[in-house]
């Protein structure tokens, strides 16, 4: 019998926290220990609105739910600001922190990972846990060897915080690794109406969409002499997430460092 893994959710409530909620359940080498909510605490998951008969308690403090929980993985599926401040307390605490949100800075993940390493346990913070996101990042930056002009389309529902999202922020930074630097268009070119041309990353631009109806895509327009290439990945639901969810889960039991991107879990 394979040894079962001890979670705590933070973001229950959330779309993505109750699919997260749903395959812990579903997944027989995973237990759900606790739950930390803004509020509600002091109760059972089974007691808040549309949630599974579950058995576990909610807590509205992080640092008191790993000081009173024995689990060796937290997925954080909450905020930027708490995700920062759940991952460092989960460290804290020799808990092996799983993040799903964004707005970690290259100043953040480097000192975040220097601590995992300091601790000898893993972290993974996924700007993206759709496994057709991950190869479609794969993807344009092959493509971007042989396409140096590109820009990036990323188009969210319109509940999303922050701009540009955390996949193409990651996207241009791994095209950027194989692709010299230039800034696009023409070297005269003026806005007319600021953000006109996006946000530019290295000389790349990044083009963000927020609407309803929309769940998490992207496109990367590729342009070359007298031709163009696309690349695009639809996430239709948040159940496209949960493969990479348990990837995670999966891998970070076995890290001794912090990994920022599925990418680098991925063969």
């Amino acid at each position: 019998m394979s040894k079962v893994t001890k979670i705590i959710i933070a973001g229950p409530r959330g779309k993505m926290g109750k699919e997260t909620v749903q395959l812990v359940r579903e997944t027989e080498e995973f237990q759900l220990e606790a739950v930390v909510d803004s509020k509600n605490a002091g109760k059972m998951l089974k007691e808040l609105p549309n949630m599974p008969d579950e058995q576990a308690p909610v807590y509205d403090d992080m640092k008191v739910c790993l000081e009173e929980t024995e689990a060796d993985v937290l997925i954080d599926l909450t905020t930027p600001a708490a995700g920062k401040k759940h991952l460092e307390l989960a460290l804290d605490y020799n808990v092996r922190p799983v993040v799903g949100t964004t707005g970690f800075s290259e100043e953040d993940v480097e000192r975040l990972r220097d601590k995992a390493e300091d601790k000898e346990i893993g972290a993974i913070i996924a700007p993206n846990f759709a496994v057709g996101a991950i190869l479609m990042m794969k993807l344009a930056q092959m493509t971007a060897k042989y396409f140096s002009d590109a820009e990036i389309i990323e188009m969210h529902h319109d509940n999303k915080l922050d701009a540009p999202s955390g996949t193409a922020t990651k996207t241009a930074s791994l095209i950027n690794e194989v692709r010299p630097h230039k800034t696009q268009g023409h070297p005269d070119e003026k806005e007319d109406l600021d953000g006109a041309r996006g946000a530019d990353i290295d000389g790349l631009r990044i083009h963000s969409v927020r609407l309803p109806g929309l769940i998490a895509h992207q496109e990367i327009l590729f342009g070359g002499s007298g031709q163009t290439l696309k690349i695009r990945h639809d996430s239709m639901n948040r159940q496209s997430f949960m493969p990479g969810v348990k990837l995670a889960v999966e891998n970070v039991l076995s890290l001794k460092t912090l990994v920022y991107g599925l990418e680098n879990i991925m063969d």
